[in-house]
């Protein structure tokens, strides 16, 4: 079975909707069924995306909605420790407020801010 290039265009549309946190208008996606824990060929989900690139705004309105703050890529990686790889603080909160664990990962996102000696997130994590 082919894939359908028109579907493969939408689902690149969202990607790069979570890339660049275009929070409003990822909304209305996943409001009118778009599944909140999309993911990508290489597993990565709207959250992950969002998280990756510093939107924190779009990480807390997509977990609102139902995103599994801990859902790892095909790398095992989760949005926390992408957050914690990035320096992104504010995304780091928003994830931990959502209920992402801190210890889940390969890495994970303690071990990333150990490995980078990020001590303030060690501290947010109770480490």
């Amino acid at each position: 079975m082919q894939p359908d290039p028109e579907l493969e265009e939408f689902a690149t549309r969202l990607f790069d909707l979570a890339r660049s946190g275009e929070t409003e208008q990822l909304r209305a996606y996943v409001e009118a069924g778009v599944p909140v824990n999309l993911s990508n060929d290489r597993g990565d989900t709207l959250l992950m995306l969002a998280a990756y690139h510093g939107h924190a705004e779009t990480v807390r309105m997509l977990a609102a909605l139902g995103a599994d703050p801990g859902r790892a890529n095909d790398r095992g990686q989760t949005p926390l420790a992408g957050a914690v790889f990035k320096k992104e603080p504010e995304v780091v909160r928003a994830l931990l407020s959502a209920g992402a664990d801190p210890d889940q990962g390969n890495p994970s996102a303690t071990e990333t801010a150990r490995m980078f000696g990020q001590d303030e997130y060690l501290k947010l994590f109770g480490h």
